[in-house]
């Protein structure tokens, strides 16, 4: 049993949780130790009318997330449901699944899903999406989803026969596609779009990169914020006040608001005092923003600065005073380079493991030696070490991978995977060599070289090449149009 961390909150592990419902245990004691979890409510059945249970339990995905289950039954007309919901926090970013199912491949319809309250599903091949609203937070499979799906588009056609029969023979012959994709008759792609992060999708290849299932990282629009219900409105200006610029409440821009307002009224020493007061290199700026955790209004702070070898960046930073969420990035500064690049590090010694590495949220991270792969975006953005890169990928796939190490896990997988953990430990203590691959498209990754010169460091080597008009595609470039900028900076010059 586990505590969530709140008073009063018992988050338990699923074997427990089966264990106290069936009242498994030695004895007396051990029932009294482990109260059952199960909450009961009487809920009304939405299909006869009377009052049936609703069972709820608090439980914890092994390595992924809290959820609440919810089941319910109707002891008179026999109708039953269930549900998950998420009882964690929403993920930093959003989440979009893209899985291709082969004709025939009956086994990838079997690869479990968690589909969270806001998390649509698309059917490119038939222009078919269920909403959000239409199935609500579930653990299934790909067959699951669409069988259901089936049976709702179902469910009323006798009463459409009555009212619409050609809409009706419409719904039967898109029914039979829809059937011959559950049961793995055609081919056909599978979209879960998840703006709260909280779906998944299992890759039975995990850590190892699968070649039918990609997963693309994304920043959610203001329309999804208000979705998810984590908007924070501006304070609204009182009448007659204006509005101060944001960088006037920040603290390193303090001296420079003040020092233009002496300007405009000619007094050179009060001038010298406002610039001298903040003597930072750089100009910390704030900006409103939005805790990714609770949703209240919070405060990001940002300043630019040069890192030697590489180019300017812009290092960010978020804390929540009313949840303690705390998060930074690196983000790169500058135009667009026209080369991706891709670096190689030959790990041999502890000081290549103490070296520097900038991580973009662009970037994608290989192992070759243990056959690992992160896609572009996994991660996000960070600045780290060689050693705490590899760290923080163990924590990560420890964290969201929960189909491969829970109770119900196939004793040769869960084998595999105790068997790349230990593999995944002995980089660190470098018995021997190795080799880290980062490839970023947009060109702001870095590694840190050994020597003063990166030419005179031979483990590390750095090689731009031309991006695909995929990569382009995939970082938003292909669609970019920058000609009416370009000509109002001309117009300027001029």
């Amino acid at each position: 049993m586990a505590s969530s961390g709140d008073e009063g909150r018992v988050v338990v592990d699923l074997r427990s949780a089966v264990e106290s419902a069936t009242g498994a245990g030695d004895g007396a004691g051990d029932e009294e130790t482990h109260a059952t979890p199960l909450h009961e409510i009487e809920s009304l059945c939405m299909r006869c009318g009377e009052n049936g249970i609703t069972r709820l339990l608090l439980t914890l995905i092994p390595h992924f997330r809290e959820v609440v289950l919810m089941a319910f039954e109707c002891p008179h007309c026999g109708e039953r449901n269930n549900e998950i919901q998420f009882a964690g926090q929403l993920q930093p970013k959003g989440r979009c699944y893209k899985l291709k199912i082969p004709s025939g491949q009956s086994e990838v319809l079997n690869r479990q899903v968690v589909k969270s309250d806001s998390a649509t599903i698309k059917i490119p091949e038939l222009n078919f999406e269920i909403p959000p609203e239409a199935q609500r937070g579930t653990l299934s499979s790909v067959e699951g989803i669409i069988m259901r799906a089936v049976d709702e588009l179902q469910a009323l056609q006798d009463e459409r026969k009555k009212v619409d029969p050609q809409k009706a023979e419409a719904i039967d012959q898109f029914l039979l596609k829809l059937k011959s994709l559950g049961s793995g008759q055609a081919a056909f792609t599978f979209i879960l779009d998840d703006p709260a992060g909280n779906s998944f999708i299992e890759n039975p290849h995990a850590p190892s990169s699968d070649p039918l299932l990609s997963v693309r990282f994304y920043e959610r629009t203001r329309e999804q914020q208000a979705a998810l219900g984590v908007l924070a409105e501006p304070p609204t200006e009182q009448a007659g006040e204006a509005a101060l610029p944001v960088s006037a409440v920040s603290h390193g821009s303090v001296g420079a608001v003040a020092g233009r307002r002496a300007i405009a009224q000619g007094n050179p020493d009060e001038v010298a005092s406002a610039l001298c007061k903040y003597s930072t290199p750089e100009e910390v700026g704030t900006l409103p923003s939005t805790c990714g955790a609770c949703g209240t209004e919070c405060v990001a702070r940002f300043f630019a600065t040069k890192i030697p070898y590489f180019r300017e960046v812009i290092v960010m930073a978020t804390t929540c005073d009313m949840f303690g969420y705390r998060n930074s990035e690196l983000k790169p500064g500058g135009e667009t380079p026209a080369n991706g690049k891709k670096i190689t590090l030959r790990v041999q010694n502890a000081k290549d493991l103490t070296r520097d590495v900038i991580k973009s949220d662009s970037a994608s991270v290989k192992v070759p030696e243990l056959e690992l792969e992160l896609t572009s975006g996994t991660l996000g953005g960070m600045v780290t070490t060689v050693e705490g890169l590899i760290v923080k990928i163990c924590e990560a796939l420890e964290r969201i991978l929960g189909f491969q190490l829970g109770d119900s896990t196939i004793e040769w997988r869960k084998k595999k995977w105790q068997d790349f953990k230990e593999r995944l430990s002995k980089l660190l203590s470098l018995q021997e060599p190795w080799t880290l691959i980062i490839d970023d498209g947009l060109a702001a990754s870095f590694v840190a070289p050994a020597t003063d010169s990166l030419d005179d460091d031979s483990q590390l080597t750095m090689e731009e090449y031309q991006r695909s008009w995929e990569q382009n595609e995939e970082l938003g470039l292909n669609d970019m149009d920058t000609s009416s900028a370009d000509i109002a900076y001309n117009t300027t010059s001029t």
